[in-house]
């Protein structure tokens, strides 16, 4: 018997049980559309997670306090103040690789315009900060250096800050505000960045000369971080690595001694929570995997069905010359047939899913070519795995046993 009749004969015997036959491709259509929605959820927050990080300034490297033991007690990085104008300046003259730096304070408080008032967070830097955020101005300017060495009491506002300060649509920029009661003139209106991927508004900031906000907000004199910007992405890694040294020797700790700081560039972070969203959607697959598997069982259950209904077509094609091998690539082709249609319905309802869960429920998704041809490579794998044993049983029945089955 020819492949192409064997083809014809399972193709016929599929299409004669169609009821049956769609209740079998079931499991693989659920199974097949689930993987690959769920492999879309996970690559489009991987890619969302990488695009929110690099908006805020995919070069740039975080300097911290870092932990430490004082008195035989763990003191928390928060409570350190181990970051000093003079770490910023050694940072700033010795680095090489480099392009942005800037000291940085913040503190939270209630600003204030005539009768309105919103809760916001100050955050004291130097003019650089706007490069490093990748961050444009929609009116007025930054200010300048000679504004933070004379520690003057000018800020920048966000777009949350200005609905709420100023509802009545009044022109912000030359306005006069106040945060916990020490007032500032507002000299620049930030642009529109929205909310990012942990739920942060962007918008709900201020921006003044680090200088001010240490001397009149918060009466410090350490530093709560510095951020910077490496000349390049490729070289942030090596960044980080020189920002440790640098430190290192300013803070004059021996080979023995841990860091007092913490240097982390949002290549680390990005990997972080890549990482993260990794694991979760191997967790998700994992899960949607078990339909495959149930999908594969359904077929192997059918094809035992399918055997016995055709046990003397199976006996009459023996006695006529047919052979053990023709028969079992007959129910073998059919197993397969079942399984790549039901593996091509899946793919199309996968890839319904995934836009119905992008427009509707707001979910960031992108569909990897890898998740198809993986889910066509299981379906065809199963449809062989599940099939081979049903058709092995059929081809190794006896030609007058079989012709003799009631």
């Amino acid at each position: 018997m020819r492949l192409l009749n064997l083809f014809k004969i399972a193709t016929k015997a599929i299409v004669l049980n169609k009821t049956r036959t769609l209740l079998t491709m079931l499991g693989i259509i659920i199974g097949v559309a689930s993987v690959i929605a769920m492999l879309a959820i996970g690559e489009g927050s991987k890619e969302s997670i990488r695009t929110t990080i690099s908006a805020m300034g995919s070069n740039m490297i975080t300097i911290k306090a870092g932990a430490d033991t004082r008195g035989g007690v763990r003191q928390a990085a928060s409570a350190m103040e181990s970051l000093t104008l003079k770490d910023y300046e050694a940072i700033k003259s010795q680095s090489t690789l480099l392009s942005y730096s800037t000291p940085m304070v913040n503190g939270s408080g209630q600003v204030i315009s005539g009768s309105n008032n919103w809760p916001s967070t100050i955050y004291g830097v130097n003019p650089e900060y706007l490069s490093i955020k990748v961050i444009d101005l929609q009116s007025g300017s930054m200010f300048t250096e000679t504004e933070v060495k004379t520690a003057s009491k000018v800020a920048l506002i966000g777009q949350t800050v200005v609905e709420n300060i100023f509802p009545d649509g009044q022109e912000p920029v030359g306005q006069m505000i106040r945060f916990n009661n020490i007032p500032f003139k507002v000299i620049g209106v930030l642009e529109e960045k929205g909310e990012n991927t942990f739920g942060q508004d962007q918008d709900d900031v201020i921006i003044a000369p680090y200088t001010t906000v240490q001397k009149r907000i918060l009466a410090i004199d350490h530093l709560n971080q510095i951020i910077a910007s490496a000349v390049n992405e490729e070289e942030a890694p090596n960044a980080v690595i020189e920002v440790s040294k640098i430190l290192r020797e300013q803070h004059k700790l021996t080979a023995n001694e841990d860091d007092d700081f913490h240097v982390q560039s949002m290549e680390e972070l990005i990997s972080t929570f890549s990482s993260t969203s990794e694991m979760l959607t191997i967790l998700l697959v994992a899960v949607a995997s078990i339909s495959l598997l149930i999908g594969g069982i359904g077929i192997m259950n059918i094809m035992y069905v399918s055997v016995k209904e055709r046990t003397k077509e199976i006996g009459l094609r023996m006695a006529v010359g047919g052979k053990g091998s023709d028969i079992l690539m007959q129910f073998l082709i059919e197993a397969i047939l079942i399984s790549i249609t039901g593996g091509v319905l899946g793919v199309l309802l996968g890839l319904g899913s995934t836009v119905f869960i992008e427009k509707f429920l707001n979910w960031p998704t992108s569909v990897a070519l890898y998740s198809i041809v993986i889910s066509f490579a299981v379906c065809a794998v199963t449809g062989i795995f599940f099939g081979w044993y049903p058709a092995r049983k059929a081809s190794a029945l006896d030609p007058i046993t079989a012709l003799r089955y009631e």
